[in-house]
């Protein structure tokens, strides 16, 4: 097998876990071996140390709004979408953001800064499904 094909099939296989683990509700991260640190598992070099060995862990998937998108008007394909939000949150016991699709959001009041979230599931269209947790 080609190094590029070997890479490819790794990068299908990480996408394949992400999915996976956030239509259970979770975030899959790799913590690195060397020093301990959590990454996303789609990163491939540790942010502290540059080593490249990880192993995976699944995280709770709630987690505290920090920043968010409104798209009031959906762009062309996404007509069936409705208003929605990109939402960046903070994973609960980490300091992993995770970005995520949150449908029927007009306006900010909608979702204040520091609202709680979860991932709810994958779409091929939308990305990494998430709802906000009532208060």
């Amino acid at each position: 097998m080609s190094e590029t094909s070997a890479s490819a099939k790794q990068q299908q296989s990480s996408r394949e876990k992400f999915i996976a683990s956030a239509n259970k509700g979770k975030i899959l991260a790799n913590k690195c071996t060397k020093c301990g640190h959590l990454v996303l598992e789609t990163v491939f070099f540790c942010e502290k140390c540059a080593a490249n060995k990880f192993e995976p862990v699944e995280l709770g998937g709630t987690g505290t709004v920090v920043t968010y998108t409104i798209q009031a008007v959906a762009p062309e394909g996404f007509e069936d979408a409705g208003s929605y939000a990109w939402v960046v949150f903070k994973v609960d016991n980490s300091q992993l953001r995770v970005s995520g699709f949150l449908g029927g959001i007009k306006k900010p009041a909608d979702l204040p800064i520091g609202s709680k979230v979860k991932v709810n599931g994958f779409s091929p269209k939308y990305g990494l499904l998430i709802e906000k947790l009532a208060k």
